[in-house]
């Protein structure tokens, strides 16, 4: 990479995000653009994510935190605060063991496929 220019190019291009997560696995170092790149991944790596689960709501809506869920299933901290950010997703027998644990429809843990028409 060049100037900054076109360090901007190319962190706004849809294929860098693929290319960077490449790059990652594979344990490349960025040299004096590694800064950028420690900048940036966080912001495009969240674009990137989609929402799946509604841990997270579901937890507030009944005042339990994620520290309480993980201990309730035996999980680590770090691994449900991933489910909850969307960043990882739980097997579906610990989303059907959370769901009972939080007395809802295991539905109700998961962002719905469908796109619902208003009525007017």
């Amino acid at each position: 990479m060049g100037n900054d220019m076109e360090t901007s190019k190319l962190l706004c291009s849809a294929s860098f995000y693929h290319g960077f997560k490449q790059l990652c696995h594979k344990g490349t170092t960025f040299g004096k653009n590694q800064k950028i790149i420690n900048i940036f991944a966080p912001i495009i790596n969240k674009k990137a994510m989609k929402r799946i689960n509604r841990l997270k709501v579901v937890l507030v809506e009944q005042n339990k935190t994620g520290k309480w869920l993980a201990d309730s299933i035996n999980k680590d901290v770090a691994t449900v605060s991933r489910w909850c950010s969307n960043v990882t997703q739980p097997p579906l027998k610990i989303l059907f063991e959370i769901a009972e644990l939080l007395n809802v429809d295991i539905k109700d843990l998961l962002v719905s496929t469908k796109k619902y028409k208003k009525e007017d």
